[in-house]
């Protein structure tokens, strides 16, 4: 059993940055793939990025490319999103997410571990 915990978020002002971290134990975090999605006010959860297992891979949603940036550090068995030029639509509660598989994947189904996720609140 892998539990996630996340952490960085906060509020911001458009056009600022915040670095959100998600810590796993319980499992051994090199054979994850992890990923990052997004539940706004009213909206289903939607997916934001993901990362293979080693890093060498990495998938984004459109509405977020060039902006934010997903990495891991295997040896600190943590993974990272860098959100840069934050906008109102990107609030959100944001939640880590792992998949017993070495692939990056953008599907929610494939994800087996999730966790209780972070609030990340951009203002105009």
């Amino acid at each position: 059993q892998v539990q996630l915990v996340e952490s960085g978020g906060g509020l911001v002002q458009a056009g600022g940055s915040l670095r959100l971290s998600c810590a796993a134990s319980g499992g051994t975090f090199s054979r994850y793939a992890m990923g990052w999605f997004r539940q706004g006010p009213g909206k289903e959860r939607e997916f934001v990025a993901a990362i293979s297992w080693r890093g060498g891979i990495t998938y984004y949603a459109d509405s977020v490319k060039d902006r934010f940036t997903i990495s891991r550090d295997n040896a600190l068995n943590t993974v990272y999103l860098q959100m840069n030029s934050l906008k109102p639509e990107d609030t959100a509660v944001y939640y880590c997410a792992a998949a017993r598989a070495t692939v990056a994947t953008m599907k929610r189904t494939e994800y087996d571990y999730w966790g209780q996720g972070t609030q990340v609140t951009v203002s105009s």
